[in-house]
């Protein structure tokens, strides 16, 4: 099938896991699909979103909730968006302002030094300021509908410090976030790297737990186009994809991830120096501790652990999210949404052009996992990573109300029993 368009222009946000649209760019491995790309780097995700839906980008880098909340009308406007291919797995992390940094360590010195634990910390330091008539601490992340937000939400909800009572939560783009947290107007940030690198570096926060340590291995960014868009270029889409998948691997190769530093700097797509962005690539993150350093070896991966493969578990998950945490206001059939957004079968038949392994399933238990598994595919077996949620819990897409049911802390705007029925209606 050949591509119906050869020029494509792709947005993407200065963030290190953009790396293999760059790689793809850079290496020619767009060229060898036969496409002309162009890349466009937006300052924002509203702008991502915007200019995807405007029909000015064909594709983008885009935060995973992203076609999602588009299909469902999250948002200013409601268009139809799908992704089959996840850019990677992991790569955020919550940094915490140096004064914060101190709180912790002087309210529970033994939690605040534990990526587990120090959520009890930041909830003896809420509870004191709450007490003492103190204004809520403020953390901000990227977007309303991102896995930062979910990941935030998560965490302090598992310490039962609950989003907006306890903590504001703001929006600031990716690249404002130092800047902001320099001049005092955020306490912390959630943000993909390389921005809580330079905090360390700049000694102006401190990176006290990492997105693994709330949801091993989690979905992070996608490539999304608009259901339109796939539908009348499936040709040119199939050799994104196909050129994507090669990119990925690339990416993944520890031998190159130097190299990927050097041209994320040098070519402009990030204004960090490469230093910057060499941390979190070979997986030693700065704590902003003088002589701390957290070894984290699968901080980023883009395409082992079919890190590429677009998982419907992982959009279930998402969805529930916007559930729990009250974005979606109508019943949905949460599967359903998950498997007209989530396009695994258009994945596979890249991966087979490639003659990659892919997995066969759409679906797995997510958070099931404590130790490195192996799934079994019709090619080869692939290795798996943990992908353990911090509180132990297993989210199972087939029971969407039993797992929101599970959370006490929720601002659900849409009964339970209308959930279910929902789900039991297509069954």
């Amino acid at each position: 099938m050949d591509p119906e368009k050869r020029r494509l222009r792709i947005g993407i946000t200065p963030l290190t896991d953009a790396a293999p649209i760059v790689v793809a760019l850079e290496l020619g491995f767009f060229a060898r699909q036969g496409l002309h790309v162009e890349l466009s780097r937006e300052p924002s995700w509203a702008n991502i979103r915007d200019k995807l839906a405007a029909g000015a980008l064909d594709a983008a880098h885009a935060l995973a909730p992203m076609p999602i909340a588009a299909t469902l009308g999250l948002g200013p406007f409601q268009q139809p968006t799908v992704t089959a291919l996840s850019l990677g797995l992991g790569g955020n992390a919550i940094t915490v302002s140096t004064a914060l940094r101190r709180a912790l360590d002087e309210a529970d010195p033994v939690a605040a030094a534990d990526p587990a634990l120090c959520g009890r910390a930041l909830a003896r330091v809420v509870g004191a300021r709450r007490a003492a008539g103190a204004p809520p601490l403020r953390f901000a992340s990227v977007f309303p509908v991102s896995m930062h937000v979910y990941e935030l939400r998560y965490w302090l909800a598992a310490w039962d410090i609950a989003p907006e009572r306890d903590v504001r939560l703001l929006v600031v783009p990716p690249p404002r976030m130092v800047a902001e947290l320099e001049a005092g107007r955020i306490d912390a940030f959630c943000v993909g790297e390389p921005w809580n690198s330079v905090a360390a570096q700049r000694s102006s926060g401190a990176i006290l737990l990492t997105g693994h340590d709330v949801w091993s291995h989690a979905p992070e960014k996608v490539l999304a186009v608009s259901y339109d868009w796939a539908r009348r270029h499936r040709g040119t889409h199939r050799a994104l994809l196909r050129a994507l998948l090669e990119a990925a691997r690339w990416c993944d190769d520890p031998d190159h991830r130097r190299e990927l530093a050097h041209r994320l700097s040098a070519g402009g797509y990030i204004d960090v120096p490469e230093d910057a962005l060499t941390p979190a690539l070979i997986g030693r993150l700065g704590t902003g501790r003088a002589t701390s350093e957290r070894v984290v070896p699968a901080f980023y991966t883009f395409h082992r652990f079919a890190a590429s493969f677009p998982w419907r578990s992982h959009a279930a998950w998402i969805v529930t999210q916007m559930l729990l945490w009250g974005q979606i206001e109508k019943p949905v059939d949460v599967r359903a949404v998950a498997a007209a957004v989530y396009r695994s079968e258009l994945h596979r038949e890249a991966a087979e052009d490639l003659g990659l392994p892919c997995p066969a399933q759409d679906e797995k238990m997510e958070g099931a996992h404590a130790a490195p598994w192996t799934l079994e595919t019709a090619r080869a077996l692939i290795d798996m990573p943990p992908d353990r949620f911090l509180d132990g819990r297993v989210f199972d897409p087939f029971d969407i109300p039993g797992y929101l049911a599970g959370f006490s802390q929720r601002e659900l705007r849409v009964p339970l029993d209308e959930l279910e029925a929902a789900q039991r209606q297509r069954e």
